[in-house]
């Protein structure tokens, strides 16, 4: 069976498939724009490519749920305009025949306060923004918001990553994850892990980077559980694997497709690999298990 983007299946069925969509950046009714590096946007294209990625769940029939990567909504959303904009996009993942995992990202904060966020967006906990869940025995996922959230002019090289728009995992969290990432190991678990901001430089650019990323990779490296790390934040996108054999994948932006263009996919999940199906401009990508 062959895919989009020349994948090719391996002649055997997937343990679980679920879809994946990044930086949507609604913002209700203001014209297209750019970044500070003058990447267009179009915020009125975004909400169609949503629309799009849940219909194209929906008709596949097999997507166990979806993930969220964060950035629902846009920090140039209008303020007054922020609680109904969350509430139209979160109406669109609605949609989907199935469970949504959504995270918080740092435009999600521009707009409104976690305490009106994790209710609106139905998260497990409404006392904070991280958790984990098991959609088969032999799988878990942690999701990892950051946890805080200024140009990169001045800064050099992986200081340029000090930015208002990544942040970065408190103590507290991080003693979460270690102790998620022990009794994932205790369970024989595979562990994907989940955060807005990307986690490893060669997958990103540098003023992307979590703050505080080594620290945070310094947990995951102890654990041979994690296979992979799934991330949004770089709009581009990009796919790396670190030395101890974690692929990083950091997903094309929503935002930044042309009308008439599209950025979402889903990913198989074998015993063996991770297979990312990309739709148009997320790219595909084959994220075999090397530990």
């Amino acid at each position: 069976m062959s895919y989009p983007n020349g994948l090719v299946s391996q002649g055997n069925q997937p343990l679980f498939s679920f879809g994946v969509i990044t930086d949507v950046q609604y913002a209700a009714d203001i014209p297209d724009g750019r970044s500070f590096l003058g990447v267009p946007r179009y915020y009125r294209n975004n909400i169609l490519v949503l629309q799009k990625a849940v219909q194209n769940w929906n008709n596949h029939q097999n997507i166990s749920f979806s993930l969220n990567l964060g950035d629902i909504v846009d920090g140039f959303c209008p303020k007054d305009q922020s609680l109904e904009a969350v509430k139209e996009v979160v109406k669109e993942f609605d949609k989907f025949n199935g469970r949504v995992y959504h995270m918080i990202g740092n435009h999600c904060l521009y707009n409104l306060p976690r305490s009106k966020l994790l209710p609106l967006m139905s998260f497990p906990n409404v006392e904070r923004a991280y958790y984990d869940f098991s959609p088969i025995p032999e799988y878990r996922f942690v999701k990892n918001p950051n946890l805080e959230k200024n140009s990169p002019d001045g800064l050099v090289d992986l200081e340029r990553r000090f930015l208002k728009f990544n942040g970065g995992i408190g103590k507290e969290q991080l003693k979460w994850l270690d102790k998620t990432l022990l009794d994932a190991t205790k369970s024989n678990q595979k562990v994907v892990v989940c955060c807005h901001i990307p986690l490893d430089p060669g997958a990103s650019s540098k003023q992307a980077l979590l703050w505080n990323y080594d620290e945070v990779m310094d947990v995951i490296h102890q654990y041979d559980c994690v296979k992979v790390c799934l991330a949004g934040n770089a709009h581009k996108g990009g796919h790396f694997l670190d030395s101890c054999g974690v692929h990083h994948r950091v997903l094309e932006a929503a935002l930044e497709c042309p009308p008439g263009t599209n950025a979402f996919g889903y990913i198989d999940v074998y015993e063996d690999r991770l297979s990312l199906i990309g739709t148009d401009r997320m790219a595909s990508s084959e994220m075999v298990l090397n530990r």
